[in-house]
C-alpha cells in the first residue's frame, strides 16, 4: 500500500488542477458576462500583415440586429488580454467589442515589406513605428466591413476606436486616417475616439500634432484619459528634465487646442466648432494603472454611451460604477496560483519516478548557521545583498558604459575580485587547502567577468536581440548575476569557509545524471503546464494574469528568441537558487519564514526601489527618479517574477538536495512567460 508521503504529489497535482479549472470556469464566466457574450479568438488579413484579437459579441448580435462597436487595444509591450476591463463592461452592455493585438504583439505579426517606408526616420523608427502606425486602422478596415457592425443611414461606421498608450497613439492615427479617407469616400467609418495614456508625442512624428488632430475632428465625439501621474505623457512645455511627475493636460496648450478651450477643466464635455464633442478625464492614476482601473473603465462607458447616445436600442442600461470585470481578474489570479502549484506538483511526482529521480541528490542538512557578531556581520550582508539589485537598477538597466554608475561597478568589480583571490592565495599558502584556490578563483573570475561587461554594449544586435525591452531586462538580470556571485564567493572566503561549507550547500552538484535528471524534470513540468495554459485557452478564452504580470499563450514564431535569452536567465537562476538555498537552508528558516527570506533575496530590492518611486512621485509630484518612466512600469511585473521564481526555486531545492531542477524551471518558465508577453520583431 502506498505511503500518504507518496500520495502527496498527487493530491497537490489533484487540487491545483482542480483550483485552476474553477477559476479558470469563473473567469470565463464574468468574461462573457454571465455568458451574455460570445467571446473567441479571430484572426484577419491585412495589407500590412496578419491581425489577430478576441471578439467580444453580444449573443442578440447579428447581421439583422447590427450593433454599435468598439475596437480597444493594449500599449507597447502588451497584449488584447490588457484592455479585458473595456472589453468585459462594453461588450456586457450591448456593443461589440474587437480586443485587439497590435502587429508585433500577442498574435499577430507584420508584413516585412511594412518596415521599408520608415527607413528615412532611421533604424529604430523602421523597427518600432510600423506596428502601431497601421494597426487600429487595419482593424476598423475589417470591422467596418463586417455585418454585425452598425452604420448609420448614410454608411458611416457606428465605431469607436480605444487603445492605451501606444495604442492610444494607433488610434490617433486611424482617425486621422479616416478623415483622409472621407475627402475621397465620403464615409467615415470611425465615430468616436477615447483614448487612455497617450497624446499627440509620437503621432506628431509622423505629422498628426494636436493642430492636424483638431482638423481632423470631422464632428466625432473625442476623449482623452490623461492621468495626472503618467510616467510619459501629457507635460507641460516647460516641465523640467524627467516626465515622472504631476501632470495637468488640460493646462497644457495641446490639451487646449484638443479640448477649444483656454480654460478647460477636466472631465467636462465640450462641443466643439465641427459638431462633435470633447473631454479630457485625469484621473489620479498612473500610466499602467488606467488599464486596471473601476474609474477609468467607468469613463470609457460613461464616454461611449454619450458618444453612441442616437443608437442605445438594444443597449443596456448599466450603471458605469456596476463592473464585474474585476472578477475575471481575481479569478485569473487564482487560476495563476493553481498553474504554479501544477508545475510543482508535477516536478514533485516526477522526482519520485525511475529515471527522473536522479534530479534529488538527497536532502540538505540544514545548517545551524552562526552566532554572535558573525550572525550580525551576516544579516548585514544579507540586507546589502537585497538592497543592491534595488539600489543599481537604473544603473544596470540603462546599461550606459559611460555613466558614474557604471564605472564605481567596474573599480569595484576588479578590487573585490583581486582582494578575494588575494585572501584565497594567503589562505592556501597558511592551510595548504585547495578549496581556498578554488574559492579565490571564483571572485577574481566573477569580478573580472562583470568588469569586463560593465564596459561592453550588450543586447545590441537588433536582428538578433529582437525583444527590446527584454534586452534591458536581460542587462539588469546579467549584472545581478555576477555581483551576487562576487558577493558569494567574498562570503564564502570571509566567513563560511571557517564552518566547513562547501559547493554542496549552495545546492551545487556537478554530477552529470542529477544535471541530466534536473534538466528533464524542469522540460516536462514547464511542458505540462503550458499544455494546460493552452487548453484552458482553447476552452475558455482565459490565461493566467494579474495586472501586467501574466502566463499566456503564444505563436511559434517567437520561439527563436525564447531560445536566444534562454542562456541569460538560467545564468540568473542558477545563482540565485544557488544564494536561496545557502542563505534559507537553516535551523531558523525552515517553512514559511524560509520563503519569506527567499523572496527577499529574489526582490526585496527591486520591490522597495518601486515602493519609494512612487511613494515620492504621489507626496511631492515629481518621483525618485524622475527619468526612469518604462523602467519602472516594467519592474512591477519583474518584482512578481522574481517573487514567483523564488518560492519555485525554495519548493524544488528542498525537495532535490541542489539547484538545478529548481534553476531549470525558473529559467524556461520565466523566459517563456517574459518573451511571450511582450513585444518580439521576429522579422
Amino acid at each position: 500500500m502506498a505511503s500518504s508521503k507518496s500520495k502527496a504529489p498527487l493530491k497537490l497535482l489533484i487540487i491545483s488542477l482542480v483550483i485552476t479549472l474553477c477559476f479558470s470556469f469563473l473567469a470565463c464566466l464574468f468574461n462573457t458576462g454571465m455568458f451574455s457574450v460570445n467571446v473567441s479568438r479571430i484572426s484577419f488579413d491585412t495589407a500590412n500583415g496578419k491581425l489577430s484579437g478576441l471578439l467580444y459579441m453580444p449573443k442578440d448580435a447579428s447581421a439583422s440586429n447590427p450593433k454599435p462597436t468598439v475596437i480597444v487595444t493594449h500599449g507597447y509591450l502588451n497584449s488584447a488580454e490588457m484592455q479585458d476591463a473595456n472589453a468585459i463592461e462594453l461588450s456586457r452592455r450591448g456593443y461589440v467589442v474587437l480586443a485587439l493585438d497590435m502587429y508585433d504583439h500577442g498574435h499577430s505579426d507584420i508584413n516585412e515589406s511594412v518596415y521599408e517606408p520608415y527607413a528615412p526616420y532611421g533604424a529604430f523608427l523602421m523597427t518600432w513605428a510600423p506596428f502601431w502606425v497601421n494597426s487600429m486602422n487595419d482593424a476598423v478596415q475589417y470591422m467596418y466591413d463586417q455585418p454585425y457592425v452598425l452604420k448609420d443611414a448614410n454608411g458611416n461606421g457606428v465605431i469607436g476606436v480605444t487603445g492605451h498608450s501606444m495604442g492610444g497613439f494607433s488610434s490617433t492615427m486611424a482617425v486621422s486616417q479616416d478623415e483622409q479617407a472621407f475627402a475621397t469616400t465620403g464615409v467615415r467609418k470611425i465615430m468616436a475616439n477615447l483614448t487612455e495614456g497617450s497624446d499627440f508625442g509620437y503621432s506628431g512624428i509622423f505629422g498628426v500634432t494636436a493642430d492636424v488632430f483638431n482638423q481632423a475632428g470631422g464632428g466625432r465625439t473625442l476623449g482623452k484619459v490623461a492621468a495626472q501621474y503618467d510616467e510619459f505623457f501629457f507635460n507641460a512645455p516647460d516641465d523640467p528634465a524627467g516626465t515622472v511627475r504631476k501632470k495637468n493636460y488640460v493646462a497644457t496648450p495641446d490639451g487646449q487646442t484638443f479640448l477649444q478651450q483656454a480654460a478647460g477643466q477636466p472631465n467636462t464635455w465640450y462641443d466643439t466648432s465641427d459638431g462633435g464633442k470633447r473631454i479630457i478625464y485625469q484621473p489620479a492614476q498612473t500610466h499602467p494603472w488606467n488599464h486596471f482601473s473601476k474609474t477609468t473603465t467607468a469613463n470609457a462607458i460613461e464616454f461611449y454611451t454619450t458618444a453612441f447616445a442616437g443608437y442605445q436600442d438594444g443597449i443596456k442600461n448599466i450603471a458605469a460604477t456596476n463592473q464585474i470585470w474585476q472578477w475575471k481578474e481575481a479569478s485569473e489570479c487564482v487560476a495563476l496560483v493553481g498553474f504554479i502549484l501544477f508545475l510543482l506538483a508535477i516536478a514533485k511526482l516526477l522526482i519520485g519516478l525511475p529515471f527522473f529521480s536522479n534530479a534529488n541528490t538527497g536532502a540538505l542538512k540544514p545548517q545551524k548557521g552562526a552566532a554572535g557578531t558573525r550572525r550580525i556581520v551576516g544579516i548585514v550582508i544579507m540586507v546589502v545583498a537585497i538592497l543592491l539589485p534595488g539600489i543599481l537598477f537604473e544603473t544596470l538597466y540603462g546599461w550606459d558604459t559611460a555613466s558614474v554608475g557604471m564605472n564605481i561597478i567596474f573599480w569595484a568589480a576588479i578590487v573585490l575580485g583581486v582582494c578575494g583571490c588575494a585572501y584565497g592565495v594567503m589562505q592556501f599558502t597558511k592551510e595548504k587547502d585547495k578549496k581556498f584556490l578554488v574559492g579565490g578563483c571564483f571572485a577574481l573570475v566573477s569580478g573580472g567577468i562583470l568588469a569586463v561587461l560593465s564596459k561592453m554594449s550588450l543586447y545590441g544586435a537588433a536582428t538578433t536581440w529582437t525583444a527590446p525591452v527584454v534586452n534591458d531586462i536581460a542587462k539588469w538580470t546579467v549584472g545581478c548575476t555576477f555581483i551576487s556571485l562576487l558577493i558569494m564567493s567574498l562570503v564564502w572566503l570571509f566567513d563560511k569557509s571557517k564552518d566547513g561549507v562547501t559547493l554542496a550547500d549552495y545546492g551545487v552538484t556537478f554530477k552529470p545524471m542529477a544535471i541530466i535528471g534536473g534538466l528533464c524534470v524542469a522540460l516536462v513540468s514547464v511542458v505540462a503546464a503550458y499544455a494546460v495554459l493552452f487548453l484552458i485557452d482553447l476552452i475558455f478564452k482565459t490565461d493566467f494574469r494579474i495586472w501586467t504580470f501574466a502566463f499566456k499563450t503564444f505563436d511559434a514564431n517567437i520561439c527563436p528568441a525564447m531560445l536566444r535569452y534562454l542562456p541569460t536567465f538560467l545564468a540568473f537562476y542558477i545563482v540565485s537558487t544557488a544564494s536561496i538555498c545557502i542563505n534559507t537552508n537553516t535551523e531558523r528558516l525552515q517553512g514559511w519564514k524560509g520563503y519569506c527570506v527567499a523572496i527577499a533575496l529574489n526582490a526585496g530590492g527591486a520591490l522597495l526601489w518601486l515602493i519609494r518611486q512612487y511613494v515620492t512621485l504621489f507626496a511631492t509630484g515629481v518621483a525618485a527618479h524622475p527619468g526612469a518612466a518604462l523602467s519602472g512600469i516594467v519592474l512591477v511585473a519583474m518584482v512578481a517574477t522574481l517573487a514567483v521564481a523564488a518560492c519555485i526555486s525554495r519548493f524544488l531545492y528542498k525537495r532535490t538536495g541542489n539547484i538545478w531542477a529548481a534553476a531549470f524551471t525558473n529559467g524556461l518558465l520565466m523566459t517563456i512567460m517574459t518573451v511571450a508577453n511582450t513585444t518580439v520583431f521576429y522579422k
